[in-house]
């Protein structure tokens, strides 16, 4: 999806994990993502997301005492977080070279995807610099609708929107409508959850995928 750049051109054009592979037009990458050189996400100041479930005691979801929206259900991935993703979805994950392995949720049918995994760069918004300029290839059907800092409070993320044609080793659903929201969770680190689905169907499916996932996402180190 994205090629894996040698040497010094790594330093100069590294995007941090799956939101290149998808909108180069790739699925799923031949080798794993290349990060950057910079310090670890941990060293960034702690912040909390005022819409994450707090952390209980225990990672065991009937521990929560948060209601979740109908359909969903809690999941302890193995990769050591905490969130709600729809009832029957299946899980994929693909190596990654930063932090913990990118995590794909896919419904049945294969036409709507959560995506997490973990941002190499420091903050949300450097993340999305990178990969909006120059220096990041994108497939020729790549649109940007919007970007938004939502930084809030003790909240520090940004969202981007987006559109794209096919995904290889997706469904060919027409045009791909995706929000990528990139912010620093309650371990200090910085992670991304994108939600992806069909254009032809509306946005509003998205947007209630992404927001329930955030809404109950716990971090590894803080579950």
């Amino acid at each position: 999806m994205w090629s894996v750049l040698l040497g010094a051109a790594v330093l100069g054009a590294i995007v941090s994990l799956v939101l290149t592979f998808v909108v180069s037009g790739d699925d799923e990458p031949s080798a794993a993502p290349v990060v950057s050189e910079s310090s670890p996400p941990a060293e960034v100041s702690r912040q909390s997301d005022p819409r994450s479930t707090p952390a209980g005691e225990t990672a065991s979801p009937s521990a929560s005492v948060r209601e979740l929206p109908a359909g969903y259900e809690w999941y302890d991935d193995p990769e050591g977080f905490r969130m709600a993703r729809p009832k029957g979805w299946t899980r994929g994950t693909v190596p990654s070279r930063f932090g913990m392995a990118v995590v794909n949720y896919r419904s049945a049918d294969r036409e709507h995807r959560l995506q997490i995994y973990q941002v190499a760069e420091e903050t949300p918004d450097a993340s999305f610099d990178l990969f909006l300029s120059d220096r990041t290839a994108k497939a020729d059907s790549f649109e940007e609708v919007s970007l938004r800092n939502l930084d809030h409070g003790e909240f520090t993320g940004s969202r981007l929107e987006y559109l794209v044609g096919r995904i290889k080793g997706e469904p060919d659903v027409g045009t791909w409508h995706v929000y990528d929201e990139r912010f620093v969770a309650a371990d200090g680190g910085v992670y991304a959850i994108a939600a992806y689905g069909p254009e032809a169907d509306g946005r509003d499916d998205e947007l209630e995928l992404l927001t329930a996932a955030l809404e109950n996402f716990c971090p590894p180190s803080a579950c």
